[in-house]
């Protein structure tokens, strides 16, 4: 099955897409109004998710057009959580509306759900989340999981989970702190550098083997972070 992601955020997008292919899904993705219209007609996805917000034309205008022209399920993203913005998206012809931050479980419940709402039921591929892998760390969505090492797994919590997955999705980059917090908490001025830095110290508890000594989640000073899933010495790194 196609589904045809449009996000200007490229990171959020490839978070998404990198979800999506785990889970057994073909994936589009578009960064604007125009090219996702153009995608659409030439692909004709099975799904579209839709952000509100993007450069040119509006996840609301773009809703409206494609709906002219197919009744392919469509999911919109938000950063906004009025009802009235909901309801415009709605009456404009989208069938769910999910607001960020949201976990990559719970995109892929509403993917599912609306699939099979219109009578395309996934596969069985796409019915089990599989274990993300790379170098020494695994990560198990079912499980809400990591395991590093070889150790047992560590269970962690929804933002631990949140922020682990979008490092090992980014392995071996440095992601800016600000890029961080905005992920794991979203656009609502909830998170700052300060408890990003507790979630960090925190995640490092479960991850590292000596989290004062850290080797695989590593600080990259005045940046941010970089996860290094072969657990290398990291130069440069160190505890937060």
């Amino acid at each position: 099955m196609r589904i045809l992601v449009v996000d200007d955020d490229q990171e959020l997008r490839s978070l998404v897409g990198f979800a999506l292919r785990r889970a057994g899904y073909l994936i589009q993705e578009a960064g604007e109004g125009e090219t996702a219209l153009a995608v659409f007609r030439r692909e004709q996805p099975d799904l579209v998710i839709l952000d509100v917000n993007l450069p040119g034309l509006s996840g609301f205008e773009i809703c409206q057009q494609m709906r002219a022209q197919s009744t392919v399920p469509i999911l919109m993203l938000t950063v906004r959580a009025s009802e009235e913005d909901e309801v415009r998206g709605l009456d404009l012809g989208a069938d769910d509306y999910l607001t960020k931050p949201f976990s990559p479980r719970t995109l892929l419940a509403r993917v599912r759900a609306l699939l099979r709402r219109r009578g395309m039921e996934p596969g069985e591929a796409v019915l089990h989340e599989t274990p993300l892998s790379s170098g020494d760390l695994e990560l198990d969505p079912e499980a809400q999981s990591v395991r590093a090492g070889g150790r047992p797994p560590a269970r962690l919590t929804e933002l631990e989970f949140r922020l682990m997955q979008y490092l090992l999705v980014n392995a071996g980059h440095v992601l800016p702190a600000e890029g961080l917090v905005q992920h794991v908490w979203g656009y609502r001025g909830v998170g700052d550098r300060q408890r990003l830095k507790q979630l960090v110290h925190r995640l490092r508890q479960k991850l590292e083997a000596n989290p004062s000594e850290p080797r695989y989640l590593l600080t990259v000073a005045n940046v941010g972070y970089k996860l290094d899933p072969g657990a290398g010495k990291g130069e440069g790194g160190g505890p937060a």
